[in-house]
C-alpha cells in the first residue's frame, strides 16, 4: 500500500492540465503509465490523485503489457463499454412517450396528463412501471427523441377575417384624412387590471445592494384595496396620453367617461376648432363594436360636446396593432417595472410620470365613480342613437352625430 504522506498534488495538477484533451482510452493508458513509473503503490497513488478507478488503471496496465485492447483508432474494444439503456430495456422509450404524450398513446386519462411533467416526475412514473430510469436518463432520452424545454408562445390570432387588411387600410385612410383637417384622432383601450398592494411587479430597478422590495408571496386580492382599472386615450397626432384609473368595473360607461375627461382636460384645449373626433378601438371589450352601451354613451358624449364622433374598430384578434398598446401602455409598464403598486396614488403617479425620448406626455387621474356591470340599452334607446354606418363594413366603421336631446 502506498503511504498517505506522499504528495499527490503534482500528479493531480498534471492530470487536470491534460484531462480536457484526453479521451477515455488515452486517460486509461496515461494513468497506467504514471502508475507503472511510480512503482509499488502507484495504482493507489494515481487513483487518489485523479479520481480514475483502480480497475480502470489495472486495465490500462494490461493493455500496456500486451497487444490486446482496442486498435489505435478506437477508444474501446468492439462491443466494450456499458450497454445502452434502450438495448437492455426495449420498452423504455415507448413507455416514456406514452407518459409525455398520453393523447397520442390513446390514454387521455393518464395520471400525468394534468401534472407538471418534469424529468423527475417522469422518472418516478417509469420506476413505477418497472423501469430503472434516473432523471438524467429521462432528460437524455427526451433530447434524443427530439423534445426540448419550451415555454408557451403567443402566435395564434384565430382565423383571419377576409377583410382584415382592407380594414387596416381603411383605418389608415381615415386617420390621414382627419389629421389633414386638423381634427383629433385617438386610440383607446383598457390596460391590464392591476392588484393594489405590496405585490410583486415584473422587472427590476436600481436599489441599494441587498435591499429589494419585500412583497407578498401570494397574489391574492386585498379586498379593501381592490383592483386598479387603467383606461387609456392616446392622441395619435400629438403623442400625448390620458389614463383614468378606475376602481369599479370596466364598462362602456367608464370608457366613454374617460374619453370625455380627456376631451375636457387635453383634447379641447389642443383642438379648439374641432368639429369631429376619430376613435380607433378594438372590436371587443368595453368599447366593442357590438356593445350597445358603448354606442349609447358615445351618443351622449357627442350631444354634450357637439362633436361628430367616428369610430373605426380593428378586426377581431388584432388588438396588438392598436397604437395605444405600443405607444403608451408599453412605456407605462416599463416605467413601473419592479415597483410594487402599493396604492392607487402610486399607480396614478407612476403613469403620469411616464415619458419617452420621442416626447410622450401622459396625464392621469383617479376615477372613483361607480359603473355598475350588466347595464342594458333598450331597443328604444338604441333607436335614438344618430348612427350612420359607413359603406365599408358598417359593423366596424360608423359615425355618431350630436342630437338636440336624448330621453
Amino acid at each position: 500500500m502506498y503511504h498517505a504522506q506522499v504528495d499527490i498534488e503534482p500528479l493531480r495538477t498534471k492530470y487536470l492540465a491534460l484531462a480536457s484533451v484526453l479521451n477515455e482510452r488515452a486517460r486509461r493508458i496515461w494513468a497506467a503509465a504514471e502508475a507503472k513509473e511510480a512503482g509499488r503503490g502507484g495504482i493507489t497513488l494515481v487513483a487518489r490523485a485523479t479520481g480514475i478507478s483502480y480497475s480502470t488503471i489495472v486495465r490500462g496496465l494490461k493493455e500496456l503489457e500486451s497487444e490486446e485492447g482496442a486498435p489505435p483508432d478506437r477508444v474501446r474494444r468492439a462491443g466494450g463499454g456499458r450497454k445502452k439503456s434502450l438495448q437492455k430495456d426495449p420498452t423504455l422509450a415507448g413507455d416514456l412517450e406514452s407518459l409525455v404524450e398520453p393523447a397520442i398513446s390513446g390514454d387521455p386519462q393518464s395520471a400525468l396528463r394534468w401534472t407538471s411533467r418534469s424529468v423527475r416526475t417522469l422518472s418516478r412514473a417509469l420506476r413505477g412501471m418497472g423501469h430503472a430510469a434516473s432523471h438524467q436518463l429521462v432528460a437524455e432520452l427526451l433530447c434524443s427523441a427530439g423534445y426540448s424545454l419550451q415555454s408557451n408562445r403567443k402566435g395564434r390570432e384565430g382565423p383571419n377575417h377576409p377583410d382584415r387588411d382592407k380594414q387596416f387600410r381603411y383605418i389608415n385612410r381615415r386617420v390621414r384624412a382627419f389629421q389633414a383637417e386638423k381634427q383629433p384622432v385617438i386610440s383607446v383601450d383598457t390596460k391590464k387590471k392591476e392588484l393594489v398592494g405590496d405585490f410583486k411587479n415584473a422587472g427590476k430597478q436600481w436599489r441599494p445592494k441587498n435591499s429589494p422590495h419585500l412583497v407578498r408571496v401570494h397574489d391574492f386580492i386585498i379586498p379593501e384595496n381592490g383592483k386598479a382599472i387603467p383606461y387609456g386615450v392616446y392622441d395619435m397626432t400629438r403623442n400625448a396620453g390620458w389614463v383614468s384609473v378606475g376602481i369599479d368595473h370596466d364598462t362602456a360607461s367608464f370608457a366613454v367617461r374617460t374619453i370625455g375627461r380627456w376631451w375636457r382636460k387635453m383634447g379641447r384645449p389642443a383642438y379648439p376648432q374641432a368639429t369631429s373626433l376619430l376613435i380607433a378601438a378594438d372590436a371587443g371589450g368595453s368599447n366593442g363594436s357590438r356593445v350597445r352601451l358603448w354606442k349609447w354613451e358615445l351618443q351622449r358624449l357627442a350631444t354634450r360636446t357637439g362633436l361628430s364622433i367616428t369610430v373605426c374598430h380593428f378586426p377581431p384578434g388584432t388588438s396588438k396593432w392598436n397604437k395605444i398598446e405600443h405607444r403608451l401602455f408599453s412605456y407605462i409598464s416599463t416605467n413601473w417595472r419592479g415597483q410594487p403598486l402599493t396604492t392607487l396614488a402610486v399607480i396614478v403617479s407612476l403613469i403620469a410620470s411616464t415619458t419617452t425620448a420621442a416626447g410622450l406626455r401622459v396625464r392621469s387621474e383617479l376615477d372613483t365613480g361607480r359603473y355598475p356591470d350588466g347595464q342594458t340599452v333598450s331597443d328604444e334607446q338604441l333607436f335614438e342613437v344618430s348612427l350612420r354606418r359607413h359603406r365599408f363594413h358598417g359593423d366596424w366603421n360608423y359615425t355618431i352625430r350630436p342630437r338636440k336631446s336624448l330621453k
